[in-house]
């Protein structure tokens, strides 16, 4: 069987994308989903995605997404801006007007202009404030502490001591490391569960290390910020008190190459 399939990246975080419209992917095939991810057997991603037809003729699509595991995940914020992109080539949404497509976490509205998606994410209702770091869900949940000099940090054996610590079983947690640069400037390494090593970006992430750093320091609520790949930017409306609504995501989406696999 051949599978056509797209490859993107969004500052570093690559991901297969399959254009199911159709319905001839066999989404429940956990070891086909890990076999394309793997890095030295199959193309190689942090994640694959599915771009689905969606029942209401006002909603673009449906996006599916899962880990490079094979497992069915939660919303990635890279993945989305990709997947609106990639929507955009196929013919699947309009870039001259913003789109809505839903997600495992709800709908969401994309905004493409020229390789630029800025993506609405997930109102975040609560923040966990604990000793020595933040845990909010941002559509994953997240894991967030602020230290200095991040770069010289094992992230890979502090990520998954926290992500398989008693705290946050079964599921596990994502860990994110934020460094501040400025008040509106903040660096960030991202351990991702599914994946289970570090990634060059994490959507989710970054938003998480925003909101956290805002609840740390009552200053910023619009942050340029610096990962492995690249830089993104995140704003945001509310406090603690009420929630973050009107959440932002932008950054570039980048088409690859496309290709065909025989399985």
């Amino acid at each position: 069987m051949q599978i056509e399939f797209y490859k993107y990246q969004g500052t570093g975080n690559d991901f297969v994308i399959i254009d199911n419209r159709d319905g001839n992917f066999d989404s429940k095939n956990i070891d086909l989903v890990s076999y394309l991810c793997n890095r030295r057997m199959g193309i190689g991603a942090d994640g694959l995605m599915l771009l689905e037809k969606h029942k209401a003729e006002e909603v673009a699509f449906t996006m599916r997404y899962y880990n490079s595991d094979g497992k069915e995940a939660s919303m990635c914020g890279n993945g989305g801006r990709c997947i609106a992109a990639f929507a955009v080539k196929v013919g699947a949404a309009d870039p001259s007007k913003p789109f809505y497509f839903e997600a495992v976490d709800g709908m969401h509205i994309a905004k493409y202009n020229n390789g630029i998606v800025s993506l609405q994410m997930t109102d975040v209702k609560t923040i966990d404030i604990n000793d020595g770091y933040y845990f909010l869900d941002t559509g994953s949940p997240h894991y967030v502490a602020h230290k200095s000099n991040i770069d010289t940090l094992d992230i890979v054996k502090i990520g998954r001591q926290i992500r398989h610590s008693d705290t946050f079983k079964p599921a596990g947690t994502n860990v994110n490391i934020v460094e501040e640069i400025a008040p509106d400037h903040i660096k960030v390494r991202t351990y991702e569960r599914g994946v289970e090593d570090e990634t060059y970006s994490c959507g989710t992430g970054v938003v998480a290390s925003a909101i956290s750093t805002f609840t740390k320091n009552n200053e910023c609520r619009d942050f340029n910020i610096d990962v492995k790949g690249g830089r993104l930017q995140v704003w945001f409306e509310g406090d603690t008190a009420g929630g973050f609504k009107n959440i932002w995501l932008t950054g570039p989406a980048t088409f690859v190459y496309k290709g065909n696999i025989t399985v």
